[in-house]
């Protein structure tokens, strides 16, 4: 089981996935993985969301596939057991902590305030989502969370473009982006795989400081 420290060093950028049929998460998935993305957060927000986990799951074996937008203790089971290798969660609480612990799924969650990221370090986590990051104050609030927080490293997303990305990956306090740029609807809508292709190379292709 690979942790969430291991998980965001694979790649920059994190794919935030959301679908609207299994057939388009699949193809989907495949471009992104021909532009050299091997880490996907596939949310729960449609009702296609664990039945494309459970595809990309079984893809490749080099591929790690999270769960997004988890809220409930139902939805970690049902994720783990569909084949996501970790979670990631909108904000946290105790029974959402618990739950990833008890099954096994490492859990990336989200924060938004000091207070946020106090309980999150009070549960022992290291790594936590900034989200989200651009109506939470974006690059300015996280270089003033360096100070009082100097260990806590972050995955911002929420409003992250491939213009903005840079600039997040160059804080030494962020490890990698989220972001659903790579999946523009335009490409989606007209079926141009090529282009998502093209955008996850490019994405793959960013450098931090952090790694």
């Amino acid at each position: 089981m690979k942790s969430v420290s291991e998980i965001v060093q694979i790649g920059p950028v994190i794919p935030v996935l959301t679908f609207e049929s299994v057939e388009q998460g699949k193809q989907v998935v495949h471009a992104l993985y021909q532009g050299g993305i091997k880490v996907l957060e596939i949310t729960l927000r449609t009702a296609v969301g664990l039945q494309v986990i459970k595809h990309a799951a079984q893809f490749s074996s080099d591929i790690v596939v999270g769960v997004g937008t988890l809220t409930t203790v139902d939805q970690i089971e049902k994720a783990k057991r569909a084949g996501a290798i970790f979670g990631v969660s909108p904000g946290l609480t105790s029974d959402l902590h618990l739950a990833a612990k008890d099954i096994g799924l490492p859990l990336l969650p989200g924060v938004m305030t000091p207070s946020d990221i106090l309980f999150a370090l009070s549960l022992g986590y290291d790594i936590v989502k900034f989200f989200p990051a651009q109506q939470a104050g974006g690059l300015e609030m996280l270089k003033a969370f360096r100070g009082p927080f100097p260990t806590l490293r972050f995955c911002p997303t929420g409003g992250i473009t491939k213009e903005l990305a840079r600039s997040f990956l160059s804080l030494p306090n962020v490890v990698c982006v989220g972001g659903s740029w790579l999946t523009p609807h335009t490409a989606i809508t007209a079926q141009n795989w090529g282009e998502v292709t093209r955008l996850a190379h490019a994405a793959s292709q960013l450098a931090r400081a952090n790694i």
